[in-house]
């Protein structure tokens, strides 16, 4: 395929850390942005998982060792400022500016920088300077309350989930800041709040609220327009499937699926109203059957019939997924210290210039020759005296 990266002519700074951030720059490094992130001289972490961890969400980026306690290290961001389409972070709003890098001081290095930051809470409001990460951002949004069982404290998602969505947020905002700047010659401020970002998944609690004045309560696996809807134990060790029926026509669907047993045609289960005053009994109906076969036989047997239902896969199962495999998902890296890597691709497809993969995530310091010296036109002489004073 001849033609370039959609993002080939695109550079971004990157100061972002851990996964919000480096995954915004991340899927836009696989389109062909060159991404030059800012590391640390001394790695937060160096085992082996941590390492694994940032090779995931970093692979596509060149990486350059920069010390910002160093006033000689802020002149050298600002120099990359001015060589750069965009400058992105994931830090508390007072980092940046502490560095002189806020975004009023770096469009007088670049008048069309785009910068985009993504903190906590957003950069301004009285809560502005609250730090936190993914699981804390889950809690203020509202998420981690819904998602529990009735009557029982708050279990959250068990994963960063607010990371991904402002990642996702943040790549869509820098795009359409890009493409504003294309047509105007402006470059802007971008402020995205990861917790605004998880709020906004939640509208419809807020119509909930608005409709009745009562803050809706988590409702576990139920649902109040479906039923049976829920997860059902299926054969084997810890083996579940997702089974949810909306309407009578998929009942009869389900029924069909399951071999319309006997004690499917009481008149109680004939409609949505009925099926839903009775839920925990045809739960345990429902898992009486599901128990009987395997998760995939389950999820098999109901789809053939157009009833929603999916095996609760693990990451082993994952890692197998035939359907996954089958359309590439799963990426192959040489890394130079971690060997062979594998990590998910990314979902986007674009049938003229697709997601490239061609590099495992930076080493520490990997770009610095040249990003320092090819980019910035810093002689060796000068390279090996930052060297010596710690600057990179």
């Amino acid at each position: 395929m001849n033609d370039k990266p959609v993002l080939h002519n695109i550079r971004i700074l990157d100061f972002s850390w851990v996964l919000a951030g480096p995954y915004a720059t991340r899927i836009l490094a696989d389109f062909g942005a060159e991404v030059i992130k800012v590391q640390p001289l001394i790695p937060e972490a160096d085992d082996i998982f941590a390492r694994g961890y940032y090779n995931t969400w970093n692979h596509n980026k060149r990486g350059i060792t920069l010390n910002m306690n160093e006033a000689q290290g802020v002149a050298l961001a600002r120099k990359l400022v001015g060589i750069s389409d965009a400058v992105v972070e994931n830090f508390a709003p007072r980092v940046m500016a502490n560095w002189g890098l806020d975004y009023d001081n770096i469009r007088q290095i670049k008048p069309d920088i785009i910068m985009l930051s993504m903190s906590v809470m957003g950069n301004s409001g009285p809560w502005r300077d609250y730090a936190g990460f993914g699981p804390g951002v889950q809690a203020f949004s509202g998420m981690t309350h819904l998602s529990s069982y009735p009557g029982e404290p708050p279990s959250g998602l068990g994963h960063s989930y607010a990371d991904h969505i402002a990642g996702l947020y943040a790549a869509l905002a820098l795009l359409s800041a890009l493409e504003y700047r294309h047509n105007t010659g402006e470059g802007q401020y971008i402020d995205v709040s990861q917790v605004e970002a998880m709020v906004s998944l939640l509208g419809d609690a807020f119509l909930e609220y608005g409709l009745t004045g009562k803050p809706p309560e988590p409702a576990g696996n139920r649902s109040a327009n479906a039923a049976p809807h829920g997860v059902y134990r299926c054969r084997g060790k810890d083996r579940w499937c997702a089974i949810a029926v909306f309407s009578d026509r998929q009942w009869l669907n389900f029924k069909k699926a399951i071999g319309n047993p006997a004690w499917a045609e009481d008149g109680k289960w004939a409609t949505v109203p009925g099926r839903l005053e009775n839920t925990e009994e045809l739960d345990m109906m429902v898992e009486e059957w599901t128990s009987q076969h395997t998760a995939e036989e389950v999820m098999a047997l109901l789809q053939a019939q157009g009833v929603a239902a999916g095996v609760v896969q693990n990451a082993g199962d994952i890692a197998s997924d035939q359907q996954l495999r089958a359309r590439g998902f799963f990426i192959e890296l040489e890394h130079p210290e971690l060997g062979k890597t594998v990590s998910d691709g990314n979902p986007i497809r674009l049938s003229r210039t697709p997601a490239s993969y061609h590099r495992a995530a930076p080493t520490a310091g990997q770009d610095n020759d040249y990003v320092y010296g090819e980019l910035l036109d810093i002689s060796e002489s000068e390279l090996t005296e930052l060297r010596r004073q710690g600057v990179i």
